[in-house]
């Protein structure tokens, strides 16, 4: 049996906001060092970068890539594989209000994906204004065009509860799938949970039950790769194609919940972000830097109480006003569901050992040598033992990544916009004698 972590949605230096540092062996790269198996290329529509997959992926599997010259890159590339994958943003009215929804798209092959670029230019769309280019079709209508294209193109919706961009969004989305994609709703097998919500909260609401929850870092730096991630387990390395990836998550759907044990078998859990930590979890108002729970949303009238604008309702309260079971009833589900595991990035927690910023020399010397020692990021978080982490770094680091193993950590709500903040320690706690560490690993 092999295991694979899939991260299935990141994006390229064409993209707004995004480091110029996204080109596919630095990618390839940063995946090795965190422990990625296989990503999606990102961006496939935009001209430029197209030109660079297809100058620089050369087919592995069906429908699976890796770099051309793998084996000259090996020692910094590892065996890190890509899939044919990007972002797209659809913007039209439709049902009497403007729609604003993102989604994840995938194509089997290149020579699809360049089929399917040709039938967005020949439609008058500007591929070239960004790496997720701004389409004036519903879902509906940008879902139909792929599977005109080719009936192996997969949609799933991006970041599902994200305010602005969301099909399930409080300023554009729909409240449900079936009002958005109508008679072609049976194709959407997935949705992508975003960094605001986690699985607990997506499983609150029943119409979810036949949906697969998948989970994706939304990359705009290769440091952020992997920040959630999906892992699935394969019988052999030649059943890990393109095809089997989208079959498990397809299975994974049509699954009721007291028959989910053998979709389970192959989406062994998802890695996720602590929903807190996103951007967009609480309802607030940034500029007025005021953020709140949806009971006291309710007590405000949807108001800010400083500015009096409205408040942007984040994912929590969206989640509560569509959900039909509490979180407890959620929570009792948890044994018919797709585990997950949430998880703090290594650079963070050993920031916060240390007190001191995520990008600091100190905290890439002592990453770097846990990296070099022990082996990938996520082997580090999630499976190495404490004695070998202990010896490569300090009783420090260790008694910080078994608190976080545990859940025991601090965070601050993230709300209209602004990421919230994770913190091993609050602000009075020991945190040892931290120059130690750096010490330890000389």
């Amino acid at each position: 049996m092999l295991q694979q972590i899939l991260d299935l949605h990141i994006h390229s230096k064409y993209s707004r906001a995004c480091s110029k540092d996204l080109e596919l062996p630095h990618i390839a790269q940063a995946c090795m060092v965190r422990g990625i198996d296989i990503v999606a290329t990102g961006d496939f529509t935009h001209p430029k970068w197209f030109d660079h997959i297809k100058e620089s992926l050369a087919e592995d599997n069906e429908g699976i890539y890796k770099l051309r010259g793998t084996r000259n890159r090996e020692q910094r590339t590892g065996n890190v594989r890509f899939i044919i994958g990007t972002e797209l943003s659809c913007i039209k009215k439709h049902k009497e209000k403007t729609r604003r929804i993102h989604h994840c798209i995938f194509a089997p092959s290149i020579e699809v994906a360049e089929k399917f670029n040709s039938r967005l230019g020949n439609m008058g769309f500007n591929l070239r204004s960004d790496g997720r280019p701004i389409l004036g079709l519903t879902s509906k209508q940008l879902l139909e065009i792929m599977l005109e294209t080719d009936e192996r193109m997969v949609m799933i919706p991006a970041h599902a509860w994200t305010p602005w961009f969301g099909i399930f969004g409080s300023k554009g989305g729909y409240s449900s799938l079936e009002e958005a994609f109508e008679e072609l709703t049976p194709y959407i097998t997935a949705i992508e949970t975003g960094l605001s919500s986690d699985p607990v909260m997506n499983w609150r609401w029943s119409a979810l039950d036949t949906i697969t929850l998948v989970s994706n870092s939304d990359a705009h730096s290769c440091a952020k790769l992997g920040r959630e991630a999906n892992v699935m387990q394969f019988d052999s390395e030649k059943e890990i194609t393109y095809a089997n990836i989208f079959k498990i998550i397809k299975e994974s759907s049509h699954m009721k919940l007291r028959d989910r044990d053998h979709a389970v078998n192959k989406f062994l859990y998802t890695i996720e972000f602590y929903p807190e930590e996103g951007k967009y979890h609480y309802d607030g108002h940034r500029d007025c830097k005021f953020s709140c729970s949806p009971e006291e949303t309710k007590k405000y009238n949807g108001v800010c109480p400083k500015c009096k604008k409205p408040l942007t309702i984040g994912v929590e309260n969206r989640v509560h006003e569509l959900s039909d079971r509490t979180t407890e009833e959620a929570h009792a589900l948890s044994n018919k569901k797709i585990p997950y595991k949430s998880l703090v990035p290594l650079p963070e927690i050993i920031a916060d050992v240390l007190e001191c910023g995520v990008n600091t020399k100190q905290v890439k010397e002592i990453y770097d040598g846990l990296i070099k020692k022990i082996g990938n990021e996520f082997h580090i978080l999630i499976s190495s033992s404490i004695d070998e982490i202990e010896k490569a770094s300090s009783k420090d680091v260790v008694r910080a990544i078994e608190r976080v193993r545990s859940g025991h950590i601090y965070v601050q709500p993230g709300y209209d916009g602004e990421f919230g903040v994770v913190k091993v320690f609050q602000e009075h706690e020991d945190r040892g004698k931290p120059r130690q560490i750096g010490l330890e690993l000389d």
